[in-house]
């Protein structure tokens, strides 16, 4: 009888990533997660029915192999693998999620993928995300996959309102205010800077992720320190040179074509419309630095295998082939999410694409880089948290109300929040091993 031939894992996910390969994932559309024929991938992103289609044509390019590509809210997301391999009846293979979706089910509830990284460490995945990854052990417990962030975006217009001397690629949080003064100044006293403080606006981010841990180093542990202090009032006097319709915005792009404001912040998903007619006419760019050093908030998705998966040699290989380096410029095509892995982008790609894309790697890689994440491991507690840095935002420059008071008192209401949610700090902060508090 002739023995037939049995690849290893290793061999399985080399093929995936190498240059012979015929493709790069497949799938089919519309599957549940039992009673399909094929490999299950769970995931919470590309949610929209237009991303998930995308997505979907992206996987048929290839893949030696149906693969059913369900999305899912977060909260049923973390229930759905949680009750599977409690019960030792696992019917999902792959699973795609934002760090704070995948860190809360490690150790107990993900395979580890630390051969992956180790093998394909070429690929370039940068030194903090796979830190993150092993979510403070010594194994790694997802893979990278693709990331998105916030950016400035300016009009050519604005900037020779920029400071004297200042780059505009590596402004202070001191210069971006003085590029906010002259530019409202030299335009009747009309402010020409916008932020998105709209009811489905990102502002809370951009407290979160870039002001206050570039003021304080820190999201939650320094919520209430004198260096939180001095970045509120930062914000008050921001705002006064801001398009008072910011209380409006939800997505930047809009008040930017519109030419109501002809610079702003906001994630990179809300600024891609910007430059479509006039692409020679915007930039875009990191966000400024503070004295703690550059926060950025990076909204990173990573692929994991549930404990107990079946076809786990197909799912690794479908981890392997998602973290090529094709693979992931084409899903930054398909979906705007940028690769986690070092590659070049290429120059066909639309304008705003390749211009966020730089701005994107000028942040993270930029001198005194703060990574920032966004709230990990809080579930349906995520917006609590959130209004408080919007209330604190409504009180403090909206309403004029003291800085100290208002932030010992929604320190209560964040320590709360945490108390009840029982889990550890997340970057900027420490993570540490207890439950997160306010210092």
């Amino acid at each position: 009888m002739v023995e037939p031939v049995r690849l290893s894992r290793r061999g399985l996910l080399r093929g995936a990533l190498g240059t012979g390969a015929a493709s790069l994932l497949g799938g089919c559309t519309g599957f549940a997660t039992s009673g399909t024929s094929g490999l299950t991938f769970l995931s919470t992103q590309f949610t929209p029915v237009e991303e998930a289609e995308r997505f979907r044509a992206l996987l048929r390019k290839g893949f030696d192999g149906d693969v059913g590509y369900v999305t899912s809210d977060p909260g049923p997301f973390a229930t759905q693998v949680r009750s599977q391999v409690d019960a030792g009846n696992v019917r999902v293979s792959l699973l795609g999620g934002l760090h704070g979706d995948l860190a809360p089910l490690a150790p107990d509830h993900l395979e580890d993928l630390t051969d992956i990284v180790s093998d394909f460490s070429s690929l370039g995945w940068p030194p903090e995300y796979l830190e993150l990854a092993r979510v403070g052990t010594d194994r790694t417990w997802y893979v990278p996959w693709a990331q998105a962030s916030y950016v400035l975006a300016a009009h050519v217009d604005a900037l020779q309102h920029l400071p004297s001397g200042a780059d505009a690629e590596d402004l202070t949080y001191d210069q971006f205010l003085d590029w906010a003064v002259a530019a409202r100044r030299a335009n009747d006293n009309r402010p020409m800077l916008g932020l998105p403080g709209g009811p489905k606006g990102l502002l809370h981010r951009f407290f979160q992720g870039y002001l206050l841990p570039s003021f304080t180093g820190g999201q939650i542990t320094t919520f209430r320190s004198p260096e939180a202090v001095t970045a509120w009032e930062y914000v008050r006097e921001l705002w006064r040179n801001c398009a008072p319709a910011s209380t409006n915005y939800d997505f930047m792009q809009d008040p930017l074509e519109a030419n109501e404001v002809r610079f702003a912040w906001d994630h990179v998903a809300r600024l891609v419309n910007v430059p479509k007619r006039e692409p020679d006419r915007w930039r875009m760019m990191p966000a400024p630095r503070g004295p703690k050093g550059r926060g950025y908030m990076a909204v990173l998705t990573g692929l994991a295998i549930p404990k107990g998966a079946p076809d786990q040699d197909q799912a690794r290989r479908l981890v392997a082939a998602l973290s090529r380096a094709e693979t992931q410029v084409e899903l930054l095509r398909a979906n705007a999410f940028f690769p986690t892995v070092r590659t070049q982008i290429p120059d066909n790609l639309p304008p705003a694409i390749r211009m966020e894309a730089a701005a994107v790697a000028k942040q993270r890689e930029s001198k005194g880089a703060l990574l920032s994440l966004p709230p990990v491991g809080l579930g349906s507690k995520e917006g609590e948290l959130s209004k408080a840095f919007k209330d604190c935002f409504q009180s403090i420059v909206l309403g004029g109300a003291d800085v100290r008071s208002t932030l010992d008192a929604q320190a209560k209401v964040v320590g709360k929040v945490l108390a009840e949610a029982k889990v550890p700090c997340w970057a900027p902060d420490p993570r540490g091993t207890g439950v997160c508090e306010v210092m």
